[in-house]
């Protein structure tokens, strides 16, 4: 195998980690809320993916909205739907395990929340294949199998998927977005203060409830719309949810544990290594090459990644 061959793999292995770990990031940032605005360790994040997924496919469907465009627009509207449930999740579910009822508790209310995200887990899981059944789904529009070219020389020929790139820009765009809401909004401002120290935030007229419960569901939103987005170019079904909720918190965790841009930037990496890892790896073993790093930064740098250099949340 030439040089040329070899740079022109590693080349396309990066490209196509970046158009993957875009996404990644964006279902990253939504768990990433959720703990580091709630402190819930959310066992249900992957059902929330898989219902963005879902909702996007029958928006599209419905409106036969086949264009490139359609899958963007179905994860803005299969986000805004999550979020709704994820409220009304919170309300009636969670209330009663987060926020100032559990502090000072043992465990802060940890124990009954595992329990309660992972019955919500299977809850939506099985429900899903109860409406949908288990016949794989996705969302074909003419990007799906069409690519940009980029000629680099006269050798080197590099290859944008079309429905992967404009995912990666909508991911982009929604974690800005995300990120700024956070932290220069009024509104985010008090999501923040509830998540640093409830008892002092109800002091200051905060409604530590209702902060957590836009929390969850903004969390549970932002996900759903990287659901949405993947869609347009992964087959699905009930079950998908397992695939992706392990990538989701080792993102997490390599990027730095509540941390909206460790997560990203940990989502991020998990496409580049997973990409990577195909040019001298089987592809059944793109998953233990994650589970490789993720253990060499849990023994040498267990803060994460950015944990020292990006400020939680």
């Amino acid at each position: 195998m030439s040089s040329l061959v070899i740079i022109e793999n590693i080349l396309q292995a990066v490209v196509a980690g970046l158009l993957i770990g875009s996404v990644y990031g964006l279902m990253c940032v939504g768990l990433g809320l959720i703990f580091g605005l709630m402190r819930v360790i959310n066992f249900a994040q992957g059902e929330f993916l898989m219902l963005g997924m879902y909702v996007t496919f029958y928006f599209c469907t419905a409106l036969g909205l086949n264009t490139a465009l359609g899958p963007i627009l179905g994860s803005m509207i299969s986000g805004l739907v999550v979020f709704v449930l994820g409220l009304a999740m919170h309300k009636m579910l969670l209330a009663k395990s987060t926020g100032i009822r559990v502090v000072g508790t043992e465990g802060e209310g940890h124990y009954p929340q595992l329990i309660l995200t992972l019955g919500i887990s299977l809850v939506l899981a099985n429900g899903a294949l109860i409406l949908f059944g288990n016949i794989s789904k996705t969302v074909r529009t003419p990007f799906s199998a069409t690519a940009w070219e980029l000629a680099l020389g006269s050798d080197v020929m590099l290859f944008f998927n079309k429905a992967r790139t404009l995912a990666l820009v909508v991911s982009v765009l929604v974690a800005i977005a995300v990120y700024l809401f956070v932290h220069r909004t009024r509104l985010g401002k008090s999501l923040r203060a509830a998540a640093d120290n409830a008892s002092a935030a109800t002091y200051m007229g905060i409604d530590v409830e209702k902060a957590h419960r836009i929390s969850f569901g903004l969390g549970a939103g932002v996900t759903a719309v990287a659901g949405g987005l993947i869609a347009s170019y992964y087959p699905f079904q009930p079950y998908i949810g397992l695939d992706f909720v392990v990538i989701m918190y080792a993102g997490v965790v390599l990027g730095g544990l509540g941390s909206m841009i460790g997560a990203f930037w940990g989502g991020l990496m998990i496409g580049l290594i997973q990409q990577l890892s195909t040019l001298f790896l089987p592809l059944q073993l793109q998953n233990a090459m994650i589970f490789v790093v993720f253990l060499l930064i849990i023994l040498f740098r267990p803060q994460g990644l950015f944990g020292k250099n990006v400020e939680r949340v």
